[in-house]
């Protein structure tokens, strides 16, 4: 198949509209990602044959050197401060009792247990009567993990989540380089969440919202695989013309399959397994469903189906909700297997011997339900005035963080040798300019997807919408800003997206080129910048608190 105009039917097929960061057409069709540039590699000596592999390596040796990085700084001192911080006092306990007793167990108030446990982890006051928990087991599991290996202390129960932080900045790397077909706008994205203060914070603290955000992350890099593959098989599908161009079929577009799908298997099972840790994961299987629903009527339509949405339900739906769903159910239900297993679960034998209606259901199942719509009616009423709740309206611009710990050390203590004293805080601030950035980057996207009809825009905001815009119905419970850290590598694509398009494309002029990778370098150090300043609030380090005062630019901070 040769021709500008076949090229650019299987282009527009696979959806890169004109301004994407990449502008040769034939590169981009021959292959599904752009030849590696080599001309970098050659200016430093390498001759042709040795700078292309390392160019083509660095698809992979890009994203891992991110990732070490974002690990590096993630596991340093992990386990100070030696306590438990906020939400830990939950989290962390309740993970060492799945592992223990495969449910959650009962432990004494916290003025008890903690100081208990930081004092002499070897034992702890642990009773196995079923306690009343308002999350899924599956994010404590995954905390329990590191403290199978490391035991129950700081270093143990926030290891899993400086793993899962860590991998989380890989798998950006590889999703922006596949959704842009750059890698250096992939790297650029993994490595502005890797500076992020709010993903820094909760990948080095034992709570559950880092693990939603992995578990959805590495279901949109999934659905990304699927609508590759998918769309490459109905593009081979086309028939070729005399001129051997492929052109648009009706016939084709209408009726032809897009084969197995073990790609959109594997996000159902991811999209399970974020509900399974939190029940805000249930929004991202909603919004994910309906943007495939449409990814798939666009190829459809560019394929040339006279009626694109009534193939999609018959030949592409039963993918999107007669397995996703069905994938997502079971394992959620999977992930409660230690408390089926039990006999000592909370509410575990509440159905046994119980009739009715719905007796026909297994009880275990009744009882889990049962135990299930009482999280539900404690999670809606939860109206308990906190001082760090916030309106997910001030989230964007970070109007209130959740300060997890603070301590105020005296002259003399804890490293401080300011005579006015000294601070010690982890807050859970989103890196300022680069969230501030990202307000700016979501207007353009909305400019891309409304106007240009990008679909790369689109699906960048439907994942922040997924984890964002369902907050916005419980403006009246107690709710935290660091629930935003589930979008955070959204927030990150669309910064990488709106410096993307101010380096501007290959083809524009030298000046025009030199000054968007200024302004867009001088964004990035900027952002740098900001995310070493407040590295101490980060990571609790003792410092003077005219310093720590100066970090507080917004009252609401203090």
């Amino acid at each position: 198949m040769t021709g500008p105009s076949a090229w650019k039917d299987r282009l527009r097929l696979f959806g890169y509209a004109a301004g994407h960061p990449r502008t040769d057409v034939r590169e981009r069709l021959v292959a599904p990602f752009p030849e590696p540039a080599t001309r970098v590699w050659e200016l430093v000596g390498l001759g042709p044959a040795l700078a292309y592999r390392v160019a083509r390596a660095m698809g992979w040796l890009g994203p891992v050197l991110v990732a070490a990085f974002a690990g590096a700084i993630r596991f340093w001192r992990l386990d100070r401060p030696h306590d438990l911080i906020f939400d830990e006092t939950y989290y962390a306990k309740d993970a060492w009792a799945l592992l223990h007793l495969g449910y959650e167990g009962t432990w004494p108030n916290r003025k008890i247990a903690d100081p208990q446990i930081l004092a002499d982890p070897q034992v702890v006051p642990l009773s196995d009567a079923g306690s009343f928990v308002a999350h899924p087991p599956l994010g404590k599991w995954v905390i329990a993990l590191g403290e199978w290996m490391f035991g129950l202390d700081p270093f143990g129960w926030r290891f899993m989540t400086a793993v899962l932080g860590t991998l989380s900045v890989l798998m950006l790397c590889r999703i922006g380089r596949r959704l842009f077909r750059s890698t250096l706008l992939g790297c650029l994205a993994g490595a502005l969440m890797a500076v992020d203060g709010l993903h820094f914070v909760m990948s080095r603290s034992a709570l559950l919202d880092l693990v939603v955000m992995f578990f959805v992350l590495a279901a949109f890099g999934c659905l990304l695989l699927d609508r590759d593959s998918a769309r490459a098989r109905l593009a081979a599908a086309l028939p070729v013309g005399v001129d051997g161009h492929a052109r648009p079929d009706e016939d084709t577009g209408d009726r032809a399959g897009t084969g197995w799908r073990p790609w959109r298997l594997a996000a159902g099972l991811f999209l399970g397994l974020a509900a399974s840790t939190k029940w805000n994961g249930l929004y991202f299987l909603a919004f994910f469903i309906v943007l495939t629903v449409l990814w798939d009527v666009g190829a459809r339509r560019v394929a040339g189906a006279r009626h694109p949405y009534r193939a999609v339900l018959r030949k592409d739906l039963g993918w999107s909700l007669l397995s996703v769903v069905p994938v997502a159910v079971a394992t959620y239900l999977a992930t409660w297997t230690g408390w089926f297993l039990s006999d000592d679960g909370y509410g575990r034998h509440w159905a046994d011997g119980r009739g009715g209606a719905w007796s026909w259901i297994p009880a275990p199942l009744r009882s889990l339900w049962h135990y299930e719509y009482g999280v539900y009616q404690f999670n809606v009423g939860l109206h308990t005035p906190h001082r760090a709740q916030s309106n997910p309206w001030s989230w964007l611009v970070l109007g209130r963080p959740v300060t997890f710990s603070y301590e105020s050390p005296k002259p003399g203590q804890d490293g401080c040798h300011a005579a006015a004293g000294c601070s010690q805080e982890i807050l859970a601030l989103g890196t300022p300019l680069l969230w501030w950035s990202a307000c700016c980057a979501l207007g353009y996207l909305l400019y891309r997807w409304g106007l240009r009809r990008d679909w790369r825009a689109g699906a960048v905001l439907c994942a922040v919408g997924a984890g964002y815009l369902p907050w916005f119905n419980y403006q009246d419970r107690t709710i935290f800003s660091f629930y935003a850290v589930v979008f955070v590598p959204y927030l990150c694509l669309a910064v990488a997206m709106m410096l993307g398009a101010l380096l501007g494309p290959p083809g524009a002029s030298e000046q025009r080129r030199t000054r968007g990778a200024v302004a867009a370098g001088t964004l990035v150090l900027l952002i740098v910048w900001s995310f070493v300043y407040f590295f101490p609030i980060y990571t609790g380090v003792t410092i003077p608190y005219p310093d720590w005062r100066a970090r507080m630019w917004l009252d609401t901070w203090i």
